[in-house]
């Protein structure tokens, strides 16, 4: 829109007003002093009344103007314009704070607002697995079928991410403790340092943009929750909020699988990345032609119950899931190894109708015999220190439980019936060892955009 066709000198003639009323097609004229500021307003209608007054075509437009009209900033909220305009209104000038023009509008002309700067968000769940670890395995399922359960809970691990102007990349990870800066991508996937999971992401990902990343989890490193591909998860959520055309859940799922199992050349299982990205309770079956992901109906009063008699408890000790994986191929090709794992994909099953039935006191039992079972698949996964923990939280009232993950430490899940969960609460922070609250959460992956003019974010560029 031009403007000069909506302002005129104050000391300009009627006629002069006219013509530029012509030309706006608005209907209004603008009068501004010898500084530009506008001084008043007069619409075709108020010159037309005062020439039927007697006054002259090269009289002054000052005799016309109204000094005090309806104008606002540019600042204006949208809502407040469209209820104006929806009254007796027909154009609204936009001045600015030394009140000087700086746009129209009109219910013919209220443009949409432009495109701002916006960063993106995501945050992903950690997972906990109840039954079936093992058989999600490649090398597992390319023979026969593997099935695991799992649901996410309120742990996460969150993203913040920034498009710059220019081809620097800068990721700050609170997790490492530590910042990685790049003059482009191809710097920073050749940069040897402690973000290889990141880099191995961006080698999937291949943004073209620089782009600032932060990054930060509820969960300590290698604690068994599924942590590299929760991460991951978080990560490619907030690059896939800049596409136009986004990856779906599988896809995401598949994008975390690759960069973790082909990039950064760490062995493991499937589950994780679809729990994370998936959310809530789920039934996974795993075949060479297609992985399945089952999501189950369990009723709120059991899932209630289900959460109050779970303990998660933090060993204190790390571990290398890459190396117990790698161990457990190895060992898969023993013959009773092997059955062991079809065996704890059948007790899935079995865990799986437990908690569609309610039956929680038999699920505690089964987690017993889940986690019997997988201790056989590689000497790596226990320990004397982890027997230990395990045999004395069931002295203590534990019905069952399992190292969550690989194994080698991390997190234990107990399952205590209620009358002596206090008993096992008692005893394991006696014994030094953490207990951590959570709840069930049934949402996966979540991404979103903000704008930042619209939240008063200014973030300066390093």
């Amino acid at each position: 829109m031009q403007l000069d066709k909506f302002i005129i000198s104050q000391t300009a003639s009627l006629r002069e007003a006219l013509n530029h009323i012509e030309l706006n097609h608005h209907g209004i004229i603008l009068s501004v002093d010898e500084a530009g500021r506008v001084t008043g307003l007069a619409t075709d209608g108020d010159i037309r009344r005062k020439l039927l007054d007697g006054y002259a075509l090269e009289s002054p437009i000052s005799s016309c103007v109204n000094a005090d009209f309806i104008a606002e900033d540019a600042s204006t909220p949208r809502e407040v314009l469209l209820k104006k305009l929806d009254q007796r209104i027909r154009v609204i000038p936009l001045l600015d704070a030394d009140r000087r023009l700086v746009g129209v509008v009109s219910r013919d002309h209220l443009p949409v607002q432009a495109e701002e700067a916006v960063f993106a968000r995501a945050r992903s769940p950690v997972r906990i697995s109840f039954g079936g670890g093992g058989s999600d395995l490649t090398h597992y399922f390319s023979g026969q079928d593997g099935a695991v359960i799992n649901t996410t809970i309120s742990l996460y691990s969150h993203a913040t991410l920034r498009v710059r102007d220019d081809e620097k990349i800068i990721i700050h990870s609170l997790d490492l403790k530590d910042t990685l800066v790049a003059d482009n991508l191809q710097h920073a996937l050749g940069m040897q340092d402690r973000f290889g999971l990141i880099r191995a992401l961006l080698r999937a990902v291949q943004p073209d943009f620089g782009f600032e990343l932060y990054l930060h989890s509820d969960f300590p490193m290698n604690s068994g929750l599924g942590g590299s591909a929760v991460v991951s998860a978080a990560i490619l959520g907030c690059f896939n909020q800049f596409r136009r055309d986004q990856w779906d859940l599988h896809e995401l799922a598949e994008l975390a699988f690759q960069a973790e199992r082909f990039y950064l050349g760490v062995a493991g299982g499937w589950q994780d990345q679809y729990a994370t990205v998936f959310g809530g309770f789920n039934f996974m079956e795993f075949r060479m032609e297609q992985n399945i992901v089952h999501p189950l109906r369990i009723h709120a009063n059991i899932l209630l119950e289900l959460e109050e008699s779970l303990l998660l408890c933090d060993t204190g000790t790390t571990h290398d899931s890459g190396n117990i994986h790698q161990d457990q191929r190895v060992q898969m090709e023993d013959i009773a190894i092997r059955q062991s794992v079809n065996t704890n994909v059948e007790l899935s099953y079995r865990i799986r109708n437990q908690l569609l039935r309610g039956k929680l006191h038999d699920f505690g039992h089964s987690l017993h015999e889940a986690w019997q079972y997988k201790r056989q698949f590689s000497s790596k996964i226990s320990s004397a220190r982890l027997d230990q923990i395990y045999d004395e939280a069931r002295a203590h009232g534990a019905l069952g439980g399992k190292l969550l993950g690989a194994g080698g430490g991390g997190f234990f899940l107990f399952y205590v019936p209620p009358f002596r969960k206090y008993e096992l609460i008692q005893h394991l922070e006696a014994s030094k060892l953490q207990v951590r609250p959570f709840r069930f959460e049934q949402e996966g992956l979540r991404a979103w955009t903000v704008r930042e003019r619209k939240n008063n974010i200014k973030i300066e560029s390093a």
